[in-house]
């Protein structure tokens, strides 16, 4: 079965427009800053991505573009400023950032209360402890996609390949949490020989960032496959034109028994999660998680 996650994320972007809506008549309008440095067209092509879902959700979306060779001190009291702006309730820094902008400087600047992307260490140290808070975008859109499909995650073998920061990590916590209950492997570079480990998975998440990187016969038969590796490829040469996945979509769609396209699959569901964590950041992060 191929997961349709632009279906699922239509429903979850409706939810979050109906959230909105009822914030709206409490005199609170929900806000999403977005920071774009230089103009990477992959960067680009997201933030007008999210600009959109931001629109169509009847949330407030403000831009702000900036030179590659903006000083990082700048950034730093551009992020101030918005921390400080009560009528702001997310700010969302794209990444990457060019080489003289400390990752991790922007990252900590960010008030708490409004990193949307739980990328600050006080929201990752709660969301690892379980508490509630905001919850990674792309690790909760698969955690949902999981759900709606009924693929089961109890006491299943989940096999993640890739160890970010932004997927592969958290969303090893997250399936590993005793509500989910899963036994989870985080694969790596480090990893002496891959399809030992990949066939073993149930549900096998691909997320390193290496077109094609998983084969057909690395996939066990009737595993759940969800890719969320997305990279431009000269025109032809992917399942899916110029973007291409971390999975060889044609080998393991007759070998899996669930699997996420690229696109179509999971990004879709990390930007229908941006736009619930902008609504949960305007009402207090109360998720319940």
């Amino acid at each position: 079965m191929i997961i349709d996650g632009r279906a699922l994320a239509a429903k979850y972007r409706e939810e979050a427009r109906l959230q909105a809506e009822k914030l709206k008549k409490r005199g609170v309008f929900p806000c999403l800053a977005v920071i774009l440095v230089g103009e990477d067209p992959a960067s680009l092509a997201y933030v007008s991505a999210k600009k959109k879902a931001l629109d169509q959700a009847g949330m407030e979306g403000r831009d702000y573009r900036l030179p590659e060779t903006v000083p990082e001190g700048e950034l730093l009291s551009l992020i101030i400023s918005l921390n400080a702006d009560e009528k702001v309730h997310g700010i969302l820094v794209q990444l990457p950032l060019p080489d003289h902008i400390c990752r991790d400087s922007v990252i900590n600047a960010i008030d708490p209360l409004k990193d949307v992307d739980c990328f600050h260490p006080v929201n990752l140290g709660k969301f690892f402890l379980g508490q509630t808070g905001v919850i990674p975008c792309t690790p909760q859109g698969i955690l949902f996609l999981l759900e709606e499909y009924k693929i089961p995650i109890n006491g299943s073998n989940v096999v993640i390949v890739g160890r970010s920061n932004i997927v592969g990590k958290p969303l090893a916590m997250l399936l590993a949490r005793k509500k989910q209950n899963a036994t989870v492997t985080l694969c790596h570079t480090g990893t002496q020989d891959l399809p030992k480990y990949t066939r073993q998975a149930d549900i096998l998440v691909a997320a390193a960032g290496q077109p094609s990187l998983i084969r057909g016969d690395m996939i066990k038969k009737g595993a759940a496959v969800i890719d969320v590796g997305i990279t431009r490829v000269p025109c032809g040469t992917g399942a899916t034109g110029s973007l291409c996945g971390d999975v060889n979509f044609n080998e393991a769609v007759n070998i899996a028994g669930w699997i996420t396209p690229v696109p179509g699959g999971v990004g879709p569901m990390t930007i229908a999660m941006l736009l619930r964590n902008v609504v949960l950041a305007a009402a207090g992060f109360d998720n319940g998680n």
